[in-house]
């Protein structure tokens, strides 16, 4: 985040409303103004089709999605420590995570070959990507590498 920014778009992960929120106040815990749904609470957020894709395109803040689905052990087994890393890491990073089984064609569109996959947006792009359950140490050192944070 630019130090000169005085505001940052967040996208609710539940409705998909864009809310502007000043950088001063998201450590406040922000609540989104047509829901009322937190925004950057450091909860983990699941997304459908249409959030995952306003989410990762227009939202102001870095954004780490968990491509996962409920059959998969591996996924669940990482499913604390992706929530443990979603703590720490807010209110400058947000974590989300979107089923696979439920979305395929956001998953095909990603290019999701296998999972859990952990893939990091900013500025609407995405960043890097990682493969496999991790701990939550290696899930915010991931991420602190490729935002400079």
């Amino acid at each position: 985040m630019p130090a000169t920014m005085d505001a940052v778009k967040l996208i609710c992960p539940t409705c998909g409303q864009a809310n502007r929120v000043p950088v001063a106040r998201l450590a406040a815990g922000p609540k989104c103004g047509s829901c009322g749904d937190p925004l950057a609470d450091g909860r983990v957020a699941e997304l459908d089709a249409a959030t995952h894709d306003k989410v990762t395109r227009g939202d102001g803040l870095p954004v780490l999605v968990d491509y996962w689905a409920p059959w998969c052990g591996p996924c669940r087994s990482m499913a604390p420590e992706f929530a443990k890393a979603a703590k720490m890491l807010a209110p400058q990073v947000r974590l989300m995570k979107l089923n696979t089984e439920d979305h395929p064609e956001i998953a095909s569109r990603a290019g999701i070959r296998g999972i859990p996959a952990l893939i990091l947006y900013r500025g609407g792009r995405e960043v890097a990507r990682l493969a496999g359950a991790r701990p939550a140490a290696d899930i915010m050192a991931f991420v602190r590498q490729h935002t400079g944070g």
